[in-house]
């Protein structure tokens, strides 16, 4: 075999209440789908020419030298209802790389029943993984943080679900799958000691500067409030944002039922599972906050002075509300072109966006226009447009120097929900010619290029997507 990984593993030396070891179930017959070449060297990965030996390895039908497969056990509170013992229930992590200064999972999705697997298959079809390979590599072109997709490969394998479906599984790269269902796991069974072994390790892996319970708190409510408010800017609905799909490093994790807008609404809801819009657009804010008070929680048995924790961590929560408000108006500012707002600008991106969802005018495609010229088009009542940009043009001094700011604030393409439909579509029946459309366009989602003109196109009627499932 030519394919050589250089594994350097860290959390198969945690005690064994962290994870079970195990290993994949057997492919019938692994073809590779989808590898990410740029990502394989990124990470330092060599011989990725021997396509069948990627086919194998990332099947999970032969452990590479140096992997160390393993699932992780982790809680979660899922719609607000708290499960003490979900796990990886249909993934593995195959061990870890260090590349560019930086520690890197690399995991199997769809490898098949874990202890932790719950009644499950364990199984992943192809939809869903190539879902995941388009968005979450589509998030990192985007500037998201984010895991990443390294490959896609056919099982050969039927998977059941409504009906008989062509098996998948998806290698998915993470800065580590530390999530705040790993802190509630120990917390809630108050196992202290493994519960502050946990915490020593996600400190040295993404937070090494914090001192204590407190400051990695804080860093983690940091990083989350930056990171939601830029997927509100891009008009991303994660679809299920239960702590054991919040990452503490930070990134976007668990692309399930996830969704882009096409019409602007703050309400809009698309994963299935979400009947009473928990984790619609513009409840993501609020459901971050959330969960940082249950990491906040978990931490608690960690602090000397325990009451003293309490009213601390209790500060640090009730001061997210205005510092996450801070951080949209950063983000939506300069989605119109300003690039230092005060809180005069709200207002005016407030009632921006109220034109927009009583007109259900294209979120992404109104603000690239803005930039040049012709979101007027995006609108049914254009007079109320034409008043409002009256008095934007008032508030941008400079439009050259607005228009920088915007190019990189508005993408011109994103994972459209009704292409990626088309994209599965094609994909089961055989032909990946739309995957690598997409693939190729959404890498440069910033830069017009004809080439890719029908990804800018919002679905037509007959093509609005109104639901999206986990494929779980």
């Amino acid at each position: 075999m030519t394919v050589s990984i250089p594994f350097d593993n860290t959390y198969v030396s945690l005690p064994d209440g962290f994870y079970t070891r195990h290993t994949a179930d057997a492919a019938s017959h692994p073809e590779l789908l989808a590898f990410n070449t740029q990502l394989a060297q990124d990470l330092g990965i060599t011989g990725y020419d021997d396509t069948e030996a990627l086919a194998q390895i990332f099947s999970g039908n032969l452990v590479p030298e140096g992997a160390a497969p393993l699932a992780q056990a982790y809680a979660g509170h899922q719609f607000g209802s708290f499960n003490p013992r979900l796990g990886d229930g249909r993934a593995l992590l195959l061990g870890e790389v260090v590349a560019q200064g930086q520690r890197f999972d690399i995991q199997l999705k769809g490898s098949g029943r874990t202890p932790y697997s719950r009644g499950g298959d364990g199984r992943a079809w192809l939809g869903p993984v190539l879902r995941e390979f388009i968005v979450s590599e589509a998030m990192h072109a985007l500037g998201i943080p984010t895991t990443r997709a390294l490959a896609a490969v056919a099982t050969g394998d039927t998977v059941y679900r409504e009906r008989a479906l062509p098996g998948a599984i998806l290698t998915r790269v993470a800065t580590s799958h530390l999530r705040v269902g790993t802190f509630e796991y120990f917390a809630a069974r108050r196992d202290y000691d493994n519960l502050r072994r946990l915490y020593d390790y996600a400190v040295q892996r993404h937070y090494p500067d914090a001192k204590d319970p407190t400051e990695f708190l804080t860093h983690v409510i940091d990083r989350q409030i930056d990171l939601v408010s830029r997927w509100m800017g891009i008009g991303f609905i994660h679809g299920v944002m239960n702590t054991d799909n919040c990452h503490v490093g930070g990134i976007t994790i668990d692309y399930g039922p996830c969704a882009f807008m096409d019409g602007y609404s703050a309400q809009q809801v698309f994963s299935s599972i979400d009947q009473y819009g928990r984790y619609a657009f513009g409840a993501q804010g609020n459901i971050i906050m959330w969960n940082m008070a249950q990491l906040a929680t978990s931490l608690v048995p960690l602090m000397p002075d325990q009451d003293d924790a309490i009213d601390t961590f209790t500060t640090l929560i009730h001061a997210m509300p205005d510092a996450f408000n801070a951080a949209w108006l950063r983000v939506f500012a300069a989605k119109i072109g300003i690039s230092n707002p005060t809180e005069t600008d709200r207002a005016m991106i407030d009632d921006l966006l109220s034109l927009m969802e009583h007109d259900r005018a294209d979120f992404t495609n109104t603000f690239f226009a803005l930039r040049l010229g012709s979101a007027r088009d995006q609108f049914i009542n254009r007079d109320a447009y034409d008043a409002w940009h009256i008095r934007w043009r008032d508030r941008i001094k400079d439009l050259s120097d607005a228009n920088a700011v915007m190019a990189q604030a508005n993408p011109w393409i994103i994972p459209r929900n009704h292409q990626i439909e088309a994209m599965i579509t094609d994909a089961v029946a055989g032909n990946m010619g739309k995957f690598v459309h997409l693939a190729h366009g959404l890498a440069a989602p910033f830069t017009e290029n004809p080439a890719f003109a029908d990804l800018a196109n919002p679905p037509t009627a007959d093509q609005i997507v109104h639901a999206t499932f986990c494929g779980t």
